[in-house]
């Protein structure tokens, strides 16, 4: 998908497509039992300086869908500055800031809002690295701390693109 042109942010054009784990990602958390789980990423772009996303994984064996996510990534113009705003089925949504350097996104929370009755331990920071490897897939690695752990990695996967 080629952008056009007022399109502000040449340096993210490679998220753009959609991507597919190649293999089950692993889920860990100290409070949790570790999973394994398969993922689709589509980014996309409508002619603004804005990609929009979604993230839909399944668990590996009963691919059974578990955790969705969908949103815009935002790039400041004229800097490599970048913005996640992302809102998730289980009620979080939440706002991930942090540095597009080449191949390589790294963010942090900036803000966090969930539902009323959302289950417990809240999360309470996220952090979130997305790069392109010289072999040509994605890799993402996404970290979390609750109410009661602390920033802890949580989830790890690559991708091949599918289109």
């Amino acid at each position: 998908m080629s952008p056009p042109t007022n399109y502000t942010s040449q340096e993210s054009i490679w998220l753009l497509g959609t991507w597919e784990s190649d293999e089950p990602g692993e889920g860990t958390f100290p409070t949790i039992k570790p999973f394994r789980y398969t993922e689709k990423l589509h980014f996309s772009h409508v002619g603004q300086p804005v990609i929009n996303f979604t993230f839909n994984a399944f668990h590996a064996e009963s691919n059974k869908p578990l955790h969705r996510e969908c949103g815009f990534i935002r790039i400041q113009p004229g800097t490599n500055k970048v913005a996640f705003i992302i809102a998730q089925n289980s009620g979080l949504v939440e706002v991930e800031e942090g540095e597009l350097t080449g191949n390589h996104l790294k963010l942090q929370s900036q803000s966090l809002g969930r539902i009323s009755f959302a289950k417990e331990p809240h999360v309470q920071q996220i952090g979130r690295v997305l790069q392109l490897r010289p072999d040509g897939k994605l890799e993402q690695t996404v970290s979390m701390a609750t109410d009661n752990q602390p920033l802890t990695q949580h989830l790890h996967i690559t991708y091949t693109r599918s289109s």
